[in-house]
C-alpha cells in the first residue's frame, strides 16, 4: 500500500528536502506541500493525505490549529482512517508539540533526525502505530507532566480499566513496547494488543501516545520513571 504524505514547513529548503526524500522510497507518495497551516487544512481536504508531515510554528496558521482541523476531518471513503498528524520541531522540549499530542498527533520528531528515522517514522504512523521511540519524546512528556497541564484529568477515568488493563496501561505510560510488556507481565504479544485495544476504547484515546499522556496526567506514571528499552 502506497502512504500518501502530506508536507508542511514555512521554510522552502526543508520543505522540498523532506518531499524529495520521502518521494523516492517506492511505499511513500507526496500529495501535496503546504508553507502554512491554513494552505495544509485546504490541501489535506483535497488530497487526503495518509500522514501530514506537520511543522510547529508557521506563519498565517501553526501546526497546532492545522493538526486539530484535520484531525478533525472523518476518514476519506478509500482511507481506513483518519491522517496521522506527525509534527516536527527544532527543540526537543516544546509546549506546542505536547499540545499536539494532547489533540491526537500520533507523534513528533526533531527535524535534524537522520533521512532513515524520518522515512522510518512516517510508515510507523501511518500504520496507526504512536511514534514514542525517541528518548525526547517522554523528556517532552515528563516536562510538561510535572509542570502540571491546564487540566488535570481524575484518577476515576480510569476506574473502567480491570487490574490487567492498569498494568498494561502502566507500562505504555513508561514507553514500552507490546513486545516489553508481553515479557513484563509474561503474556502473549497477541493478548497485549487486545488489553491495548480495549484500554484505548474505554478511556475514549486516538492511539498510545495519548495513553502515554494521560498515564502521566492522572498519576498512574510518575514523571522521571525508568522506561522500556
Amino acid at each position: 500500500m502506497t502512504i500518501r504524505v502530506l508536507v508542511v514547513d514555512d521554510q522552502a529548503m526543508v520543505r522540498e528536502g523532506f518531499a524529495a526524500l520521502l518521494g523516492a522510497q517506492e511505499d511513500i507518495t507526496i500529495v501535496g506541500q503546504a508553507e502554512n497551516g491554513a494552505r495544509a487544512v485546504e490541501l489535506a481536504a483535497l488530497h487526503h493525505p495518509d500522514v501530514v508531515l506537520m511543522d510547529v510554528r508557521m506563519p498565517v496558521m501553526d501546526g497546532l490549529e492545522a493538526a486539530r482541523q484535520i484531525l478533525a476531518f472523518p476518514p476519506h471513503a478509500d482511507q481506513a482512517d483518519h491522517a496521522h498528524i506527525l509534527m516536527l520541531t527544532t527543540f526537543d522540549i516544546d509546549d506546542y508539540v505536547y499540545d499536539a499530542l494532547r489533540l491526537g498527533a500520533s507523534g513528533f520528531l526533531l527535524k535534524d533526525a537522520l533521512a532513515e528515522e524520518l522515512v522510518s517514522a512516517v510508515r510507523v504512523v501511518a500504520s496507526g502505530e504512536a511514534l514514542l521511540a525517541p528518548s525526547v519524546t517522554k523528556r517532552l512528556i515528563e516536562q510538561f507532566a510535572t509542570a502540571g497541564p491546564r487540566s488535570v484529568p481524575s484518577r476515576e477515568r480510569l476506574d473502567s480499566l480491570t487490574e490487567r488493563e492498569l498494568e498494561v496501561m502502566t507500562l505504555i505510560g513508561r514507553g514500552f513496547s507490546n513486545q516489553e510488556i508481553a515479557a513484563e507481565l509474561f503474556i502473549a504479544q497477541q493478548t497485549v494488543k487486545t488489553h491495548v485495544s480495549k484500554i484505548l476504547a474505554k478511556l475514549s484515546l486516538r492511539d498510545r501516545v495519548q495513553a502515554v499522556v494521560l498515564a502521566y496526567e492522572t498519576g498512574l506514571v510518575a514523571p522521571g520513571f525508568g522506561d522500556g528499552g
